[in-house]
């Protein structure tokens, strides 16, 4: 697989800074909703920020961690944080878990992506790398759910999440195995991924539950 122009590499980052800033958003967001302190707010949101990536470095055993690499994305999740606790207010939650839609669904197919191609340039097989996807995309999330003493969204809510994650990861690894230029898998999975998840809260699809 050839690497990405300098324009794809500057477009990953966007997308990935938009992301990283929803998902935190949404940590936030629960942990204001729990009543949280300071600490308990930047605790959570770092979790949702980064608690996927951190999980599937420590599966691959990759150091230093993203995060120690890339130390300006701390600095941003934590400058948010101070911001919301200073001007989010209760009222302003229901529009602003809108809002984050859209890049959290971004976010949701550029982590998968990153997951599946740490996993692959390793040279594992393709299912370990499809779940290392889901792990950078979705567990994020979980995570905060298990701190806030919930049951986590992605399990409970109905919504496909997790699904259009696992999508959008086969789409990278076939165009992988195709040998296809790396910005044109990355576009595909991030396509895929927001496209399924965006056609999802739209239509309101619903996964089936468990009958008892």
């Amino acid at each position: 697989m050839q690497q990405m122009p300098l324009w794809g590499e500057t477009l990953r980052l966007l997308v990935e800074i938009a992301g990283t800033a929803a998902f935190a958003l949404s940590g936030i967001l629960e942990g204001a909703r729990k009543r949280l302190d300071a600490v308990g707010v930047c605790v959570v949101g770092f979790l949702a920020a980064f608690g996927g990536g951190t999980l599937r470095d420590l599966l691959l055993d990759q150091r230093p961690f993203f995060w120690v690499r890339h130390v300006e994305m701390l600095w941003g999740v934590l400058a948010l944080c101070v911001l919301a606790m200073l001007f989010l207010r209760q009222r302003h939650f229901a529009v602003t878990e809108r809002a984050i839609q859209w890049p959290d669904a971004l976010g949701l197919g550029l982590f998968v992506a990153t997951g599946v191609h740490q996993s692959l340039m390793l040279e594992l097989p393709a299912l370990v790398a499809v779940l290392m996807g889901l792990i950078t995309g979705v567990f994020g999330g979980v995570l905060r759910d298990v701190v806030c003493n919930e049951i986590p969204t992605a399990f409970h809510d109905h919504r496909p999440y997790a699904l259009c994650a696992f999508a959008g990861a086969w789409v990278y690894v076939g165009l992988w195995h195709l040998g296809t230029d790396g910005w044109v898998a990355l576009a595909a999975c991030v396509t895929v991924t927001a496209g399924l998840r965006g056609l999802a809260l739209w239509r309101n699809w619903q996964l089936p539950a468990w009958k008892a």
